[in-house]
């Protein structure tokens, strides 16, 4: 499975590695991951979730449920 926030739609930027002498190589930011299992109260059901962690940080402030339903609006999440 690819390296993608499954809230936020986050995944892998490109950028350079930058020498003292300026030479440039090409490498990858990733995004900082975790596989975390939430409660959904109004479907009385368990869901595992491979979220970001600024995502994690917008559920603890919203509430797994507004997350969802914010992502399900956009198009990411089509469970």
């Amino acid at each position: 499975m690819s390296r993608v926030c499954e809230l936020t739609g986050k995944k892998a930027m490109v950028g350079n590695n930058v020498s003292h002498a300026m030479n440039k190589t090409k490498r990858k930011f990733n995004v900082n991951l975790m596989k975390k299992r939430f409660y959904i109260p109004e479907e009385d059901k368990w869901i595992t979730l491979k979220v970001s962690t600024s995502a994690l940080k917008n559920i603890n402030k919203k509430g797994i449920s507004a997350v969802i339903k914010e992502a399900r609006a956009s198009g990411i999440l089509t469970k």
